[in-house]
């Protein structure tokens, strides 16, 4: 079955092109098989190839993403030795060919599953994930690059435009919750006091699917939103969207931060799932209904 594309401008990448940029770059990889994942392992912004059992190719594949080949290739191996779970750290940065305009890269494969993408009660993992940030936040943020503007980490009042004109849209729509009603909750998370101190190294994108999971628990945390630092709100959020239930609680204690951090959290939850339900309502149903239930989840939170 052909894959949906999730953006109008999006960029696909087939197989072939992938094993002739393998061939022409990677000759020490040219051998192995590479087979598409399947499009429910795929997150929003990368295509995912498997090279044969020990790698992926990580392909952009909207213009959105391109920097991240760059990025986690210059941050990554800084942060890894500090983090008590994996982190792939790129292997190879492959140039643009065959066919193919960006830049992209191959990392590890790691084996595991993935905790369930409309959220799960599991309070090991909440204070398993919630030691990893931790661990993250506690890394020297000096020379790391700064989360910009409309960017995770940055200051919550970037994405009210983005919000405001999402909401006389979602008004048309019943995707039971009030719409007025999330306009209010996230009038409560704007009203927070921005982070006023250091910034600290953030994931900014702990959603289910970036987990891996095994036999011991957290084993891998993968597709960082581009490495930065700014305001620890989006590594708070996953209170939110990973977890429901006593793990819900158990992830905010555990990783401990003030109210005001936890309203800017609610805020980095409620924000990219009010636009994603628009945006996502047609092409990606699952990421819509995790929007939905992430609205229902703040405006209970905050009401």
């Amino acid at each position: 079955m052909p894959i949906v594309p999730l953006h109008e401008d999006e960029v696909r990448v087939t197989v072939e092109q992938v094993r002739d940029l393998l061939a022409e770059q990677c000759p020490q990889w040219s051998e192995l098989p590479v087979t598409a994942l399947p499009a429910e392992l795929e997150g929003t912004d990368h295509a995912l190839f498997r090279v044969g059992d020990a790698l992926v190719a990580r392909m952009p594949k909207i213009a959105w993403a391109v920097d991240r080949a760059g990025s986690d290739a210059r941050w990554l191996p800084v942060l890894a030795s500090h983090l008590p779970a994996r982190v792939p750290v790129p292997l190879h940065v492959g140039e643009p060919g065959a066919g193919y305009p960006w830049r992209w890269t191959v990392v590890p494969w790691f084996a595991g599953h993935t905790p369930a993408r409309l959220g799960c009660d599991d309070v090991p993992l909440s204070h398993q994930l919630a030691a990893f940030v931790r661990a993250l936040h506690r890394i020297d943020p000096g020379g790391g690059p700064s989360k910009p503007p409309g960017a995770r980490g940055a200051a919550l009042i970037h994405a009210d435009e983005g919000v405001r004109q999402v909401l006389p849209r979602l008004a048309q729509h019943d995707d039971g919750f009030d719409v007025a009603a999330a306009e209010a909750a996230w009038n409560t998370c704007l009203a927070a006091p921005d982070w006023d101190r250091d910034p600290v190294w953030i994931h900014g994108d702990l959603q289910p699917g970036n987990l891996i999971t095994n036999g011991n628990g957290l084993a891998a945390v993968i597709d960082f939103g581009a490495p930065g630092v700014g305001d620890p709100a989006p590594d708070v959020a996953p209170a939110l969207w990973t977890f429901t239930g006593a793990a819900r609680d158990a992830y905010r204690d555990a990783v401990g931060y003030d109210d005001a951090t936890w309203r800017r959290a609610c805020g980095w939850a409620l924000a990219p799932s009010l636009t994603g339900i628009d945006y996502y309502r047609h092409t990606f149903p699952r990421m819509a209904e995790h929007g939905r239930r992430m609205v229902r989840a703040v405006i209970a939170e905050l009401a």
